[in-house]
């Protein structure tokens, strides 16, 4: 059971229809061109894309630092939410998801991160990504990524 209840939620507008934005968000593969942590990763065990119970493995970079995880989508609700489970060798890391609303000028897209790792998993984790805070550091991320993805869904 994770000891830390740790939750970072980062919202944006997007000028861009909900669905576009939905089909961004659930396309993990492309995750990289917004994360300024993650590089993308492949879809496995038989998923060719989102789907509940699909699997996915993600991978990572932070300088010089290099991890992949396992993902598992969890919740999918199309064009509204989009939300994952993440574990690395067998520890639980984290839940991400994704809540899209309709605005009169596209969609308020939020961005949510439940730490859910253990004592273990978040000592460990330091040294192996280079974060020693990891809330600051996936909250920055988060504002990135928004920001990233509101310029593509936008163009």
């Amino acid at each position: 059971m994770p000891t830390s209840a740790t939750t970072e939620t980062v919202s944006r507008q997007i000028a861009a229809p909900p669905e576009r934005v939905w089909a961004l968000v659930t396309d993990l593969p492309r995750m990289g061109e917004w994360s300024p942590e993650n590089t993308g990763g492949t879809w496995v065990r038989g998923a060719a894309g989102p789907a509940l119970g699909a699997r996915f493995k993600g991978t990572n970079e932070n300088g010089k630092k290099r991890w992949s995880t396992e993902v598992k989508v969890v919740a999918l609700d199309a064009p509204r939410s989009f939300e994952f489970e993440v574990t690395a060798l067998g520890f639980r890391v984290a839940r991400w998801g994704y809540a899209i609303e309709t605005t009169g000028s596209g969609c308020q897209v939020t961005e949510t991160w439940t730490d859910q790792r253990g004592w273990l998993a978040r000592t460990l984790g330091s040294s192996v990504s280079g974060v020693a805070e990891r809330a600051a550091h996936n909250r920055a991320g988060m504002e990135h990524t928004l920001e990233r993805l509101a310029a593509t869904a936008e163009s």
